[in-house]
């Protein structure tokens, strides 16, 4: 179980910076990880798109420019977040807890969350929440960090993760003590075939991962 609140004060106390340190931490990739992201995502053709824990609205507005065609709607527990995706003139917004979802039952055709499923308070009953809002047939997708396999980028990466990321986005957004509990729930969080497990366990089949940036990040998709 995650610690809501602090999770909850922790982006609130970064919103205004976040955007800066995640483009500075990731050395730019993260916005190519959300464009391939999107790019996936129009190939479905979708007409409804939930972006879940959608903070500053990065991902929704990537989807939104693949997939002009549909309508996407962030949703976020953070109202300091949203007020950032507002201010990157993104506006299709709802305060919503990942643990309830204000929404009936199978509405949405897709389903994404990036960066946000390892800080809810439980990852099985947000990815059994996430498949009661998406129709029968309707695709999820994670995007997510994940640790390295490969000798070598592993133990760099994780040195990276324990001892320079933390003091770079301390020094950014002046909150060091966020980004140490952020930068320690990625080595937390299932990757690989234990995410897809997770997945599967919780309201979704056919899940697959493809690893991008050398396993840096993983991007997970199954459908209901």
């Amino acid at each position: 179980m995650q610690d809501a609140g602090f999770v909850r004060q922790a982006f609130a106390g970064i919103a205004s910076r976040y955007v800066l340190a995640n483009h500075v931490l990731s050395l730019g990739i993260d916005c190519l990880w959300r464009r391939t992201t999107a790019r996936r995502i129009a190939e479905l053709n979708p007409q409804r798109v939930l972006d879940l824990a959608t903070g500053s609205g990065d991902l929704a507005q990537a989807i939104q420019s693949a997939c002009p065609q549909a309508r996407v709607l962030g949703a976020d527990f953070s109202v300091p977040m949203m007020r950032e995706a507002q201010a990157r003139n993104f506006n299709q917004l709802v305060a919503a807890d990942g643990m309830a979802l204000p929404f009936q039952d199978g509405v949405f055709d897709v389903l994404t969350v990036a960066f946000g499923l390892r800080n809810m308070a439980s990852w099985p009953r947000a990815l059994q929440e996430m498949s009661r809002v998406l129709r029968p047939g309707g695709r999820l997708f994670v995007l997510d960090f994940s640790i390295p396999c490969v000798p070598g980028i592993r133990q760099l990466y994780l040195f990276y993760l324990k001892q320079i990321m933390p003091r770079i986005a301390g020094w950014i957004t002046g909150k060091r003590d966020a980004y140490v509990y952020l930068c320690g729930s990625i080595e937390r969080f299932p990757s690989g075939r234990d995410m897809e497990k997770l997945i599967t366990e919780n309201g979704f089949s056919h899940a697959s991962s493809r690893q991008l940036t050398f396993g840096i990040a993983s991007l997970y998709e199954a459908v209901k």
